[in-house]
């Protein structure tokens, strides 16, 4: 199983190859993490550093559990209380990580491009949690192991991505990966949330919910960013709801057995109606998180190999 990166910043640099590499190995994780001793030491010995500049819980947590379990000595900077706040540059930052020796860095950051600028100058591995309205690739690649799962198969589905892609590096993300995995995509919202540039992705644009559901074999539901919000963008969170918002009259023009998904943290009654979320026949978001852990322990084993390899 060959993972020719460095780092893992984003979809756009992975093949097919690379994508399925990391599925493979996550579902071998999807079932030690189901055990009663969920405990390897693939990742023993290795220092695992994870910097979040942004709130996050179900991220970090997600790969901190993710390290613990695979050995890891795993620490957690505060961020918002770091030397950040006292003027010190990211570049310094950087120098100062490269002291402690981390082998691991996981990095979440309200900048797109951040994080990759902070891989140029460190000399470990780092994984991107997260960076502005850039990426988000651990959470597309938990995404796709839960759609094969649950579908067979990850390519020629129809898929539609629905709400605030236009503030989503889930969004792009996932469209990067599922359109390299030759699945139909389409983009569902409001003009002022799904921008035309979009179409260049490939993806079919709606802004009728019930038209672009048509017959979808996935539903991707998207958080509304309000906090990477500067102007009206919605007209209101009720009638956001009433021509947007997934409910099962709407999930009637996608397919019988289409499975409905969010990346949380999900406002109910907003997004998603609350009986429909926690529906469990045709729900997947607690198998998102389920999945989660198991990808983010694949994407840091295969890592830290190319590190022991190198060394």
């Amino acid at each position: 199983m060959r993972f020719a990166h460095r780092h893992l910043l984003g979809i756009e640099h992975l093949s097919q190859s690379d994508i399925t590499a990391i599925l493979d190995l996550a579902e071998k994780y999807v079932d030690m993490n189901r055990q009663s001793t969920k405990h390897s030491d693939v990742l023993s010995g290795l220092t695992q550093i994870n910097m979040f500049f942004e709130n996050s819980t179900r991220t970090q947590a997600s790969f901190e559990l993710a390290g613990k379990r695979l050995g890891a000595d795993v620490m957690n900077m505060a961020m918002q209380a770091s030397s950040i706040k006292k003027g010190e540059t990211l570049i310094d930052t950087a120098m100062t990580l490269n002291a402690m020796h981390p082998d691991l860095l996981v990095v979440r950051h309200p900048h797109s491009g951040a994080v990759d600028l902070l891989a140029q100058k460190v000399n470990c591995a780092v994984l991107n949690a997260g960076d502005g309205k850039h990426e988000h690739p651990t959470q597309a690649l938990l995404d796709a192991l839960t759609i094969r799962r649950a579908k067979g198969r990850l390519h020629r589905l129809n898929i539609a991505i629905c709400g605030d892609v236009a503030h989503s590096r889930v969004a792009r993300s996932n469209l990067i990966l599922l359109g390299k995995m030759e699945n139909r995509i389409r983009l569902i919202g409001p003009p002022t949330l799904v921008p035309s540039q979009f179409a260049e992705f490939g993806a079919g644009v709606y802004d009728d919910m019930n038209e672009g559901l048509k017959d979808v074999d996935v539903v991707m539901m998207l958080r509304l960013q309000k906090e990477r919000m500067d102007g009206g963008f919605i007209p209101s969170e009720r009638e956001y709801y009433h021509r947007y918002g997934l409910d099962a009259a709407k999930l009637a023009q996608a397919k019988p057995d289409a499975i409905v998904m969010h990346p949380g943290p999900m406002n109910r009654g907003v997004e998603i109606d609350g009986t429909l979320a926690d529906d469990i026949n045709r729900s997947v978001i607690q198998e998102q998180v389920e999945m989660g852990v198991a990808v983010r322990m694949a994407a840091m084993e295969l890592l830290a190999r190319n590190l022991r390899e190198a060394a």
